[in-house]
């Protein structure tokens, strides 16, 4: 067991969930929401996300069930569990209610909406309800982004970063309701700072849930799975919300800049 590479990998978990931080600064302290650095850092994430995911990740689980398993059970089992991981994210996104969820996007202005409103525990339940869906979200995403940089740590880079841009929105909106629910830009800030934190707990769990049982099998699965969750992410989440901001070719333009950057720096590394 390499404790280096294991720590590396959970590093780069922690960033990216973190990464909750920086929308929150950004909605506390920005007077207007920068839409179209939103919409092509979103669409760049994606880009990465969707090309890593058939290009390196799809390919290695194969390559390793196949080996395991048999050319015709490995790349079934591939596949099964590509689709599964889609159905996992799939099934958490279902059961969190829309008004709560993290991929409902806000903007810095919300703040001002939000002073028409006077029920401020309402507004301070949808930030906790919005902290803990970002929670429930996080565990695949972390476990996602740890496995990949455990596997390839040149994969766990760019991975990372994207789902760190993935995760500024998320902070965004915990941060808005929060904020106007306690006048507290503190406690607005460290709430969606710390809702990020279910991402490397969910790493940590998985690694202990499945470190006992991990060999090519396990790896080809969970591998093939995260594959399947960065694409879903991608599409249901990143590029509809590109658009909600209001900037559509620029999601698009940062999407192919997306690919062509993961595919730069996988190059040099061949």
């Amino acid at each position: 067991m390499d404790w280096n590479a294991i720590l590396f990998a959970f590093s780069l978990t922690l960033f990216a969930g973190l990464s909750t931080g920086i929308g929150s600064a950004i909605s506390l302290v920005a007077k207007r929401t920068n839409t179209a650095f939103l919409t092509v850092s979103l669409g760049f994430s994606a880009g990465v996300m969707i090309y890593v995911s058939f290009v390196e990740i799809f390919p290695k689980a194969k390559a390793e069930l196949t080996e395991a398993l048999g050319i015709s059970q490995g790349t079934w089992v591939t596949v099964a569990a590509f689709f599964g991981g889609m159905a996992l994210i799939a099934l958490i996104d279902k059961m969190i209610p829309s008004i709560e969820n993290p991929h409902e996007m806000k903007n810095v202005e919300d703040l001002e909406t939000g002073r028409k409103l006077d029920d401020s525990k309402k507004l301070m339940r949808t930030g906790l309800y919005t902290a803990l869906a970002i929670g429930i979200h996080n565990f695949p995403e972390g476990l996602a982004t740890f496995t990949a940089a455990l596997k390839d740590p040149n994969l766990g880079i760019p991975i990372a970063i994207a789902i760190a841009i993935h995760n500024i929105p998320e902070g965004i909106a915990v941060a808005v309701p929060v904020y106007y629910a306690t006048g507290n830009k503190r406690k607005a800030f460290w709430l969606s700072f710390l809702s990020g934190l279910a991402e490397p707990i969910g790493a940590l769990i998985g690694f202990l849930i499945l470190m006992p049982f991990m060999g090519p099998v396990v790896f080809g699965i969970l591998f093939a799975a995260v594959a399947g969750i960065m694409v879903f992410i991608s599409l249901d989440e990143l590029l509809p919300s590109a658009r909600e901001y209001g900037e559509h070719h620029l999601s698009i333009y940062g999407l192919v800049a997306g690919m062509i950057v993961m595919a730069v720096s996988l190059l040099l590394f061949l």
